[in-house]
């Protein structure tokens, strides 16, 4: 599951122990690869559609994680779940779907209708974060979608930028709960921890020496505290739910103690089930934004991601997608998926950028016509 990608960006990425390593560059295209004598037909059962909700205790789920950054100009940092090590510790891991050992019994990276591909992080997501990085897009106080989301990049980006509510929407359930719900705890708890780094450096600055005892004794307890074994840690944080308020790491943790986190939501399973899920809420969301990317693979679901785009975009909203030229073996790609919208009418779509190196990739933006803003 490890990732190529043949652009040149401002990138850096840093394994979790901080140590800088020099950005991919290999000159690989990844087109979704096929179970051979497959065909492009989806499952002829659709798969109902879920909604995940963050554990109470989330702790278990960054248990020995191994992350990595992604830095692109004067985006935030992105955290996510190593791709390698995530790879090596597949069969430790709770998959009813049975994805992640098919996939490495099959050595795909598509298994049509039953894994669609999210627990890879594809090149035309970094494309698309490096066109919002350059356009200066913003996210303040708006609805964002990340459809067919995978590691969740896109959405996490929103989130650490200001958008009032994102949701992370998947076709497997597997990968919401093993790498979409923990990357988002995961910059969630980072952020929590720099903000209170920050937070002791401002108090240092300002109360000068009488207080840098103090912030001294709270950097003690804070080696103290990551020094203790499991066994008393985990005594603690019984305690503390029994008598007093948690940590602040714990408070970063705690989906009801960090507002970013309370914005999201994820979802599993098909569009056309996801949209009817949606729908049933008596304010169903209409989204400023919709990230989509790599999802125009296979014809076969154009239409279930025209209807669901249709009916979940705000007026003046827009949706960015990010795709190959053409997916060799599944047969979808800009040019038939363009063709298509073309023929409904109902958007007009405008490419903003297309990188030429290797297997073109294309960048596009869609918004409604004017007289289909409804």
């Amino acid at each position: 599951m490890s990732f190529s990608f043949n652009f040149d960006v401002e990138l850096t990425t840093k394994g979790q122990q901080g140590e800088e390593s020099k950005p991919q560059t290999g000159k690989q295209d990844y087109a979704a690869k096929p179970v051979p004598g497959n065909n492009t037909t989806p499952a002829e059962t659709v798969k109902a559609a879920v909604e995940h909700h963050p554990p109470a205790d989330p702790h278990f789920l960054l248990n020995d994680a191994v992350s990595e950054t992604v830095t692109i100009g004067t985006l935030p940092p992105l955290h996510f779940l190593n791709e390698s090590v995530f790879e090596r510790t597949a069969s430790e891991r709770d998959d009813n779907e049975r994805i992640l050992s098919r996939t490495a019994a099959q050595s795909s990276d598509l298994i049509s209708g039953v894994y669609e591909g999210g627990l890879k992080v594809w090149e035309c997501t970094y494309d698309l974060l490096e066109l919002l990085e350059r356009e200066g897009e913003t996210f303040g106080g708006k609805m964002v979608l990340d459809l067919g989301c995978g590691a969740g990049l896109l959405g996490l980006l929103a989130l650490k930028s200001g958008a009032s509510q994102v949701h992370f929407q998947d076709y497997n359930s597997t990968v919401i709960e093993q790498l979409t719900l923990p990357n988002a705890l995961l910059n969630c708890q980072v952020e929590g921890e720099e903000e209170e780094e920050k937070g002791r450096k401002g108090k240092k600055r300002g109360l000068q020496e009488e207080d840098d005892e103090t912030i001294i004794e709270e950097d003690k307890v804070k080696k103290d505290e990551e020094a203790k074994s499991d066994e008393e840690k985990k005594n603690e944080q019984k305690k503390e739910g029994e008598y007093g308020s948690p940590s602040p790491k714990r408070q970063a943790l705690d989906p009801s103690q960090h507002t970013k986190l309370t914005c999201c939501r994820f979802f599993s399973g098909d569009w056309i089930t996801f949209l009817a899920l949606v729908l049933k809420e008596d304010l169903f969301p209409k989204y400023d934004i919709i990230f989509t990317s790599e999802t125009i693979y296979n014809t076969a679901y154009y239409s279930a991601l025209h209807d669901t785009l249709h009916r979940l975009l705000a007026p003046r909203g827009v949706v960015y997608l990010a795709t190959k030229a053409h997916y060799f073996g599944v047969g979808g790609g800009l040019h038939l998926f363009e063709q298509f919208i073309e023929d409904k009418g109902v958007f007009d779509m405008e490419k903003l950028w297309v990188v030429d190196q290797g297997l073109q990739r294309h960048v596009v933006a869609m918004h409604f016509k004017t007289t289909n803003k409804s």
